[in-house]
């Protein structure tokens, strides 16, 4: 495995690239990571830097793609100040005022936080690589970290309902990843954790909630673009969608990703 070295602010730290694997997220592609020393402890300001310069956190792990020929994979953040409800948002936020939400250290993650999890996984992805789940599994996902995270919790009258496990930034949070009681549907409990996330930033004064990343030809990531306005990272510089694209607007920038991104879709999405 080579050493790597992405241009950043950030060369004092070492990196590394993996070589191709299967894409998690495109049936048929291939993908490769730059990931961040593993043994590196890295502190908020370090991390927040890496978020902005596109990267995620995964247990031990920060990592961004670094694929050949495809640029899928767009860093995604709600700028909160702006962010407003659409109508189903709403719904969820009023559907679901009778939760109590407390912040907590994921390293105090108990046996209640791990059966929700695996009754998630079991049904919302058990035809994904995440099926079955562990005891294992959870720890080195959501419990190991290279930095401090954080438990935001859901609770009815006591009952742990959704977990969403979160990176606090100098600018706000990063949304690591989120699960919740498969039983409660009607609630929209993934809606309603995103939101609880924007309304924390709101409330400590910064700026985003980082929803990692959207991929336009992946059906299953293109929640993300509900939230509006979102930023994403396009060469190194965030850029604002300036208006909810189409489904036929995705699937032609999806396409338009696979190879390179051209000039005249600054003036149709993105504000200057």
């Amino acid at each position: 495995m080579n050493s790597y070295h992405p241009k950043s602010l950030l060369n004092d730290l070492q990196y590394y690239i993996t070589p191709p694997h299967d894409c998690s997220y495109l049936k048929n592609k291939s993908a490769r990571m730059v990931f961040l020393d593993p043994a590196h402890q890295i502190d908020v300001l370090t991390l927040s830097e890496l978020s902005r310069l596109g990267f995620r956190r995964s247990g031990d792990f920060v990592y961004r793609p670094e694929c050949h020929l495809c640029k899928q994979c767009l860093s995604c953040r709600v700028p909160v100040r702006d962010f407003t409800m659409n109508s189903t948002q709403k719904k969820a936020w009023k559907r679901n005022q009778d939760l109590v939400f407390t912040i907590v250290s994921s390293a105090d993650a108990t046996d209640e936080h791990y059966a929700l999890y695996e009754r998630y996984i079991h049904a919302r992805h058990a035809d994904g690589d995440m099926f079955p789940p562990s005891h294992d599994q959870f720890e080195k996902f959501l419990i190991q970290s290279c930095t401090e995270s954080y438990f935001l919790e859901l609770r009815e009258e006591g009952r742990l309902l959704s977990v969403s496990t979160c990176d606090f930034l100098d600018d706000g949070i990063s949304a690591v990843y989120t699960f919740f009681e498969p039983n409660e549907q009607h609630r929209s409990l993934g809606v309603y954790a995103i939101l609880k996330q924007i309304e924390q930033v709101r409330a400590m004064g910064l700026d985003y909630v980082y929803l990692g990343y959207w991929v336009p030809h992946s059906n299953k990531m293109n929640y993300k673009t509900q939230y509006s306005p979102i930023e994403i990272l396009l060469d190194g510089k965030w850029k604002r969608l300036n208006r909810r694209l189409s489904d036929e607007e995705i699937q032609q920038l999806g396409a338009m990703l696979m190879t390179t991104f051209p000039a005249e879709w600054e003036n149709i999405i993105f504000n200057k």
